[in-house]
C-alpha cells in the first residue's frame, strides 16, 4: 500500500477521474495496475488571491509487492510518497466475565463509545443517563426553546448523545493519535448513519439534523451487543467504602451494586460535581474561557475566505486566535458556518448559549463563540466549587438582562455601552427567544478591553469582522469544563473504580477527543478482565 500526500487539483476542476489520473502519472503506473485509491484526507488551500485547490492525503493499493512498491517510490522520487505503515485499532476480548458489569454515567460521545468499546469486549456494560432518549429529548428542547419552560434533566446539555447533540457536530479535533482511535470514532459515525465523507473531510462534521439518527442507530447497535441502557436515571450519590467504589444511589431511590463505573459525566453536570467533591475525590478547578456568540452573513466570511471563488466552496469555516499583552488568550470556539445561535440552558434562572448547525448548514449567518481566557484572577483554582460558582454568576447576569431570552447588541452599541433598537444589515437566526440588552453588564472591564482588543485583532485577519453590526449574544460560559477530575495513568481516581472520562472530568474538548477518551478509559477496564 502506498501513501501519497499533498496531492493538489484545482475545486474547479476536480472530478474522480481527474484525481485517478494524476495518480496513475505521478506513480508512473498504468490503470490497470491500481486496484484501489482511497482519501485519506481532504482539505483546502485557499490563501487568498489564488484559485483554491483541494490538498489530497490517498491510500493507493496496487498490483505490486511491497518490495516493487519500495522501489517504484524510488523512481518517482518525491518525500511526498512512502510505503504506508498503518495502524489498526483493535478492541481485546475478556477471558472471563465479571460478577457485576462495568457502569458507564452519562452517554454523551465519551460515554457512548466507552459504552461501545465494553460491549464490544464482552463485558455486557450498563450504560446510564440522566436525560432521555435523544427523539424524546429532541421535543423537550424545541418546547423549550418555543415556551422557555425548562426540564433540568432533559435539554441542550443532558441526554443522549450529551452536549454535542444540539450543536454542529464538529469532529475535528487537535489530539494527535498514532492507535487509531479517532480513525475507529470516524468509521463508527458512519457505520452508523454519518456521511462518509467525514472519514477524509479536513473539518468533518455531522450535522445535528443527522446526528439524531446516528445516536438512535448507535443505541440499537449497543442493545445489540447486549449492553443495558437505562434514560431518566440519574446518579444521586456515590456508595464507597475503604477507598472503594461498591455501588451508585440513583434517583435517590435505589442503590445498585458497582465495582467500576465511568464519569462521563459532562461539562455541566454540577450537581454532580458537588457530589463528587462532597465525597472527597479528588478534583480541581481549572481555567476555560467565556465570552459571546458572534454573528456574521456568511456571505461576508465566504467572500474574505475565498474570494471571487466564493461561489465555488461554501460554507467558509474560520479559526482564529490571539494572545494579548495582559496575558490572555482571545480566540474562536465552535464555530458555526450557516449555524444558529441556541439558548443552551440546564438550570433555572441562568442563562447560556451555543451554535448548531444542520448537515447543510445553510442558514444565512456564521457564528462563533469568541472568547477570553479566565483562570486564577476570577477565581480560587485550588477549589472547583469556586469555577463553578464565577459560571453561574455570569448565566445569572444573562438570565435576568433577557428575563429568560438570549440577551443581544450589536457590536458598535456594546462599544458604547447602548442597548440596540433593531439589527442592522443582517439579522439574528436563533433558536429560542432573543431581546435587545447591553451585555456590558455580564462581564468586568478586564473581559470588556480583551474582547474588544481580540476583535480588532481579527478584524486584521478577516476585514469586515469587527464590524459596528456584527451580532453579540450572551453568555458563552461553558466552552469546556470548570473542573478537573484527577486521574492515575491507569485512568483511575484515588477512590478505586471510579474512572473520570472525557470532557467534563478535563480530559477532553469537544465530540472527537472525548470519544477518544472513552475507549482509552475502556481499554484500561477491559486489560483489567484479560490477564
Amino acid at each position: 500500500m502506498i501513501l501519497l500526500q499533498q496531492l493538489k487539483i484545482p475545486v474547479s476542476g476536480y472530478s474522480s477521474e481527474v484525481l485517478e489520473h494524476k495518480v496513475t502519472k505521478l506513480l508512473r503506473l498504468k490503470p490497470q495496475e491500481i486496484r484501489s485509491i482511497s482519501i485519506q484526507r481532504r482539505s483546502v488551500d485557499a490563501r487568498r488571491g489564488k484559485e483554491p485547490s483541494y490538498v489530497f492525503s490517498l491510500l493507493v493499493e496496487t498490483d505490486k509487492s511491497k518490495k516493487e512498491e519500495s522501489l517504484l517510490i524510488k523512481r518517482v522520487g518525491k518525500d511526498t510518497v512512502s510505503i504506508y505503515e498503518g495502524h489498526t485499532y483493535a478492541i481485546g476480548k475478556i477471558n472471563k466475565k465479571p460478577s457485576l458489569s462495568p457502569v458507564v454515567i452519562g452517554a454523551g460521545p465519551a460515554g457512548l463509545f466507552c459504552t461501545y468499546a465494553l460491549a464490544l469486549a464482552g463485558l455486557s456494560p450498563v450504560l446510564l443517563e440522566r436525560g432521555k432518549p435523544v427523539e424524546e429529548r429532541r421535543v423537550d428542547v424545541e418546547t423549550f426553546w418555543k415556551t422557555k419552560v425548562l426540564d433540568p434533566s432533559s435539554n441542550v446539555q443532558f441526554g443522549e448523545g450529551g452536549a454535542g447533540a444540539f450543536s454542529d457536530g464538529k469532529l475535528n479535533t487537535l489530539v494527535k493519535d498514532k492507535s487509531g482511535r479517532n480513525r475507529f470514532v470516524l468509521e463508527s459515525f458512519a457505520r452508523f448513519g454519518a456521511d462518509g465523507d467525514i472519514l477524509y473531510d479536513y473539518k468533518p462534521h455531522i450535522g445535528t439534523d443527522v446526528l439524531f439518527h446516528v445516536l438512535q442507530n448507535m443505541r440499537n447497535e449497543l442493545l445489540s451487543l447486549g449492553a443495558q441502557i437505562h434514560f431518566s436515571s440519574q446518579v444521586t450519590d456515590f456508595i464507597i467504602a475503604d477507598d472503594r467504589l461498591v455501588g451508585l444511589e440513583i434517583d435517590h431511590e435505589r442503590i445498585i451494586s458497582c465495582e467500576k463505573a465511568v464519569l462521563c459525566i459532562g461539562h455541566s453536570a454540577r450537581d454532580t460535581f458537588f457530589k463528587l467533591h462532597e465525597k472527597k475525590i479528588p478534583m480541581t478547578g481549572k481555567e476555560f474561557a467565556v465570552g459571546f456568540r458572534v454573528e456574521h452573513p456568511q456571505t461576508l466570511i465566504d467572500h474574505v475566505q475565498f474570494g471571487q471563488w466564493d461561489h465555488i466552496l461554501h460554507p467558509a469555516p474560520y479559526k482564529l486566535a490571539t494572545k494579548l499583552e495582559n496575558g490572555r488568550g482571545v480566540y474562536s470556539f465552535c464555530m458555526c458556518p450557516g449555524g444558529y445561535v441556541v439558548n443552551a440552558s440546564s438550570e433555572e434562572g441562568r442563562l447560556c448559549v451555543n451554535g448548531m448547525s444542520y448537515q447543510n448548514r445553510d442558514s444565512q449567518n456564521a457564528n462563533s463563540a469568541i472568547v477570553v481566557s479566565v483562570g486564577r484572577e476570577e477565581f480560587d483554582l485550588s477549589d472547583p466549587l469556586s469555577a463553578i460558582a464565577y459560571q453561574r454568576g455570569l448565566e445569572e447576569k444573562a438570565f435576568a438582562l433577557g428575563k429568560g431570552s438570549i440577551p443581544q447588541q450589536l457590536l458598535g452599541d456594546f462599544k458604547s455601552k447602548r442597548i440596540s433598537s433593531s439589527y442592522g444589515r443582517f439579522s439574528s437566526v436563533y433558536k429560542g427567544s432573543a431581546v435587545f440588552a447591553d451585555l456590558n453588564g455580564i462581564f468586568d472591564e478586564t473581559f470588556r478591553t480583551s474582547f474588544l482588543e481580540g476583535m480588532e485583532l481579527f478584524h486584521h485577519k478577516l476585514p469586515g469582522f469587527s464590524d459596528e453590526e456584527a451580532i453579540l449574544s450572551g453568555v458563552e460560559s461553558r466552552t469546556s469544563s470548570p473542573v478537573r477530575i484527577l486521574r492515575s495513568d491507569h485512568m483511575e481516581s484515588n477512590i478505586r473504580g471510579i474512572y473520570p472520562c472525557g470532557e467534563g472530568a478535563g480530559y477532553a474538548g469537544g465530540i472527537t477527543s472525548a470519544a477518544m477518551d472513552g475507549l482509552k478509559v475502556a481499554e484500561e477496564i477491559i486489560n483489567t478482565y484479560t490477564g
